[in-house]
């Protein structure tokens, strides 16, 4: 059993609070094919990041301004297969308000379309895609996140399923437990801890009044 202690939780949303594998897979997918991209290739390489960054990254010679907007308006309708990621509801509503929020690189349109969806409560604290200048993996989303709340980076801990997400959890100096609903635990450990899901997950308060997360990990 490993134990971390913080003061607060920040969430990526896709893969850790809600399992959106296959709808993100048809949306990409599609587009690849209308471009003339491999569509396993463009699926992996969008995980964990921001629409437009990964058109660029892809696809420079396109307008990803206009293209990641039709795009995440098609993924914000389609729910088909949205599901929440085992024990997270439970999680959530054993939190404190104001001492978690949820930093993910979509757009607030499709994280309120998600969450509302799952059954999930909107935190007060949510940063999307709309609210940065620049996505992970870098830091600059969830400085943003520790920000809200109004608690120093240090003493957050991140939920985490890309290798994008991590790296940027830790340019922000925060630790990170990483989930495998995306992709395997060999590509997930710069982060602290990996899990299968929240059934491995327990958070309670300690003696000082922090949180203390206790975990089953994979590794």
């Amino acid at each position: 059993m490993q134990k971390l202690e913080c003061t607060a939780i920040l969430f990526d949303l896709d893969g850790v609070l809600v399992d959106s594998t296959a709808a993100v897979g048809r949306a990409w997918s599609r587009w690849a094919l209308k471009h003339g991209l491999e569509p396993k290739t463009v699926v992996h390489a969008a995980h964990g990041r921001r629409t437009v960054e990964t058109m660029r990254a892809l696809a420079p010679h396109l307008d990803s301004d206009g293209e990641a907007r039709e795009m995440e308006n098609e993924e914000a309708r389609d729910m088909t297969g949205v599901t929440v990621v085992p024990g997270a509801d439970l999680l959530l509503r054993s939190l404190p308000d104001g001492q978690w929020g949820i930093v993910t690189s979509g757009t607030r349109t499709m994280a309120t379309a998600r969450l509302r969806d799952t059954g999930h409560v909107i935190p007060k604290v949510l940063v999307t895609a709309d609210d940065v200048v620049d996505g992970k993996p870098h830091p600059e989303p969830y400085l943003k996140g520790a920000k809200g709340l109004g608690i120093a980076p240090e003493l957050c801990v991140v939920f985490e399923d890309a290798p994008a997400g991590i790296r940027a959890a830790h340019a922000a100096g925060m630790r990170v437990i990483a989930l495998t609903t995306t992709f395997p635990p060999e590509e997930l450990r710069e982060a602290e801890a990996v899990v299968t899901n929240f059934h491995d997950v327990r958070v309670g308060r300690n003696a000082e009044g922090k949180l203390e997360i206790s975990l089953q990990n994979d590794r």
